[in-house]
């Protein structure tokens, strides 16, 4: 059996049934009778209710849009990527050769698919009280700080990453106008790469109305990818 110590301190949480971890780490390419779509299922509910529970609680004077959008920041692919690497968690998993080869172990789908699968196993284990601590450990040392300015700050530098690589091009915003009264305005940008528009987004200055762009184009282009 694979040493799992080394991972179960990152975590500070001790797997009392080895067979959860395992089931956690498996990919389905793995081929194995079990793998950890259905803890992966599990992890994306409970990680959704600690996060919520945790910016409710943080934020006091932000309304339900801004706490979604805060949340969605988070809770998504790039953000549980983000707290896979955090703990390592690609040195675990149980791949395939063909997804060894793909560099699989770096992939975001399949690291923050694992640390749903992990986190779910977890809360089945222990329950929500003794997952909650863990999750939000992980969250403060990942983040120097949590707020919409900060959570949004990445996807365009990360989306200009991605388009010069791909594309040889950088993207283009452009502020399609704004509407609303002028103490709370909300400015709309589109977005475009290599000639093609990516969508629309909006919010309440040009700046983080070109950050969800960016988010909505990264998404998109990593389901092309897939």
């Amino acid at each position: 059996m694979s040493d799992y110590s080394k991972l179960e301190k990152c975590l500070d949480y001790q797997f009392q049934n080895k067979n959860l971890i395992i089931e956690a780490l498996t990919h389905k390419s793995f081929k194995k009778p079990y793998n950890n779509e259905r803890l992966e299922f599990l992890g994306d509910a409970v990680l959704n209710l600690i996060v919520g529970e945790y910016l409710y609680k943080k934020f006091p004077k932000s309304n339900e849009g801004e706490l979604s959008k805060i949340r969605a920041s988070l809770v998504n692919e790039t953000g549980f990527t983000k707290l896979a690497n955090e703990i390592n968690l690609g040195d675990y998993i149980f791949i395939s050769t063909a997804e060894e080869r793909n560099k699989g172990r770096t992939k975001s789908s399949i690291l923050s698919d694992a640390f749903e699968a992990i986190m779910g196993a977890i809360y089945l284990e222990s329950g929500l009280e003794n997952l909650k601590p863990i999750v939000l450990n992980l969250l403060e040392n990942s983040y120097d700080k949590i707020n919409l300015d900060v959570l949004f700050s990445d996807y365009k530098t990360a989306l200009q990453e991605i388009t010069q690589a791909r594309f040889a091009s950088i993207p283009e915003y452009i502020i399609e106008g704004s509407y609303g009264p002028d103490h709370k305005k909300e400015f709309e940008v589109s977005i475009w790469i290599d000639g093609t528009n990516f969508g629309k987004a909006s919010g309440k200055s040009k700046k983080l109305a070109q950050q969800a762009a960016a988010k909505i184009a990264i998404d998109k282009l990593r389901e092309e990818e897939n």
